[in-house]
């Protein structure tokens, strides 16, 4: 069924009207619904709608439903349905819903569950290990994370996820807890300290990402579907406050990326259809505003009432996706939507300030920085362009276009190394991995570390002195190198492993990694 389902939501994607036929109901209500809910928006499975079915190409959608999926709860349908009404239920979970289906807080609360109650499980780790040089891995090829030691390079516990995490997990301040959130809304609180999963909500439909206020407190979820921001209590992740996303004139838009702030005890919301930056507070650590705010901000004794997160508006003359904060938190650089520029946006005047020489589709949310010739320099891999691009972050211009062997999803480094890895990750040369020195901004040695096979995604230890790579495959591995030489030490063989994360550079907000 969760096949079917994710078939479902891939065919949504697809700007097309559908006409449902009774015969083609009564397929997807006797072999579907059950799983997936009667109008596509998941239940046991995942929805099955296009925008939550993106990583499924339409033609193995196809497969899907005949053949099931491995590592899922989804049999095959080969022996029950036609390949003609097979084709008919892709063509029909690929096409959108001609409405917004509503998500609001009373189906937030029915599905709410809680395994364990904030404070009944001990407050010390039931393993020995440095807990702040652990990873959590990200096993994409059977829904799964591992637990990884950062000092022996050693799996400590693999457990379950919830089908198509999407965005990376984030950490509570002190490292013990890791919160996910899937594609299909689902978001995850799992305990490090005792290996469990202790609480889950459906925060959405279709979510992009999640972030964790700097004190710990909160957790806000940004959607695709609806079109909202969540506010979860992170204790038990109870939710607290459903925010439409709309602007001034009452146009709604999906939520592009959602990031905290803690220097300016905010987090900052990203909208896809509507040219504006939210900063919505979690507390009231900052200096009274009158002017921009939206929804249920007010004024108490000129103090603003954070009891209800007040939110300022910053308005833009672009739409802006993805973006990466400098490391006071100060600016926002964001990519723009018209393949010819990106924005750099000053937080605190609450008006872009700059626009950035970058063509094609820089992917800013992987951007890291590090000091360059006395001055702070912002490196970005392309999504769509052969390059990665330095920027000096006082003058705002580009200093060099690094040419590479394809376009590239994710860069990493560290603070205590000379270097900067960036994966191709498009294109036929995707099994190589760039390695450039910091000092002289040149490539000084590429990688191919699996022939054949797609390599990406770099992950340091908190030292600085190891480095992860990741073999997408379902036959894949972790590769660990050490950071001064570049000589392979060791393999892992994991299921299509993505992203790994580091405790301790996370919290810290390395400026060698994404925060």
């Amino acid at each position: 069924m969760i096949r079917i389902v994710f078939i479902i939501s891939l065919l949504l994607t697809t700007n097309i009207s559908f006409a449902v036929s009774k015969h083609l109901k009564a397929v997807y209500e006797e072999h579907c619904a059950s799983c997936h809910s009667s109008n596509r928006l998941g239940g046991m499975g995942p929805a099955l709608l296009p925008g939550n079915l993106k990583r499924l190409k339409k033609k193995k959608a196809v497969d899907v439903i005949a053949d099931g999926r491995a590592a899922t709860q989804m049999p095959g349908y080969a022996d029950k349905i036609s390949k003609k009404d097979i084709q008919a239920l892709v063509d029909y979970v690929y096409t959108p819903l001609p409405y917004i289906p509503k998500w609001g807080m009373n189906e937030i609360n029915k599905s709410h569950l809680i395994h364990f109650k904030a404070g009944s499980l001990s407050d010390k780790p039931i393993f020995k290990a440095d807990m702040l040089n652990l990873f959590i891995v990200v096993e994409l090829g059977d829904h799964h994370a591992t637990v990884l030691d950062g000092d022996k390079f050693e799996p400590i516990h693999r457990f379950k996820t919830r089908f198509a995490l999407h965005g990376g997990p984030k950490y509570s301040p002190d490292g013990r807890y890791v919160y996910f959130a899937s594609r299909d809304g689902w978001v995850s609180k799992f305990d490090i300290y005792n290996l469990k999963t202790v609480a889950e909500i459906r925060a959405g439909i279709n979510t992009r990402n999640l972030a964790i206020s700097g004190d710990g407190k909160f957790v806000l979820v940004g959607n695709y579907l609806p079109h909202s921001v969540v506010i979860l209590d992170a204790e038990n992740l109870n939710p607290i406050k459903v925010i439409p996303v709309k602007d001034k004139n009452g146009k709604s838009s999906r939520v592009s990326a959602v990031y905290a702030a803690p220097p300016r005890n905010s987090f900052i919301v990203a909208l896809k259809d509507i040219p504006e930056v939210w900063e919505i507070y979690y507390n009231d650590k900052h200096e009274p505003i009158y002017n921009g705010l939206v929804h249920d901000y007010r004024h108490k004794e000129g103090i603003a009432d954070t009891s209800s997160f007040p939110i300022r508006r910053i308005e833009l003359d672009d739409y802006l996706d993805d973006f990466q904060f400098d490391q006071s938190y100060t600016h926002l650089m964001g990519a723009a939507r018209n393949a010819k520029n990106g924005q750099v946006v000053n937080l605190d005047i609450r008006r872009k300030v700059a626009d950035l020489e970058l063509t094609g589709l820089p992917h800013l949310g992987s951007g890291i920085t590090w000091e360059y010739k006395g001055r702070t320099v912002m490196a970005t891999p392309n999504f769509k362009k052969a390059e990665v691009s330095i920027i000096d972050m006082k003058t705002w211009k580009t200093i060099k276009r690094i040419k590479t062997l394809g376009p590239g999803f994710f860069m990493r480094s560290h603070e205590n190394s000379k270097y900067a890895w960036a994966d191709v990750f498009f294109g036929p040369n995707n099994e190589a991995v760039h390695i450039i020195d910091k000092e002289t901004l040149e490539i000084v040695k590429t990688l191919k570390p699996a022939p054949g096979k797609n390599a990406a995604h770099v992950e340091f230890d908190r030292y600085g002195k190891h480095v992860v790579l990741s073999v997408w495959d379902m036959d894949g591995e972790l590769i660990i190198y050490d950071a001064e030489t570049l000589k392979e030490i060791k393999r892992l063989p994991m299921k299509k492993p993505s992203g790994k994360y580091n405790v301790y550079n996370k919290i810290n907000r390395s400026a060698g990694t994404s925060h």
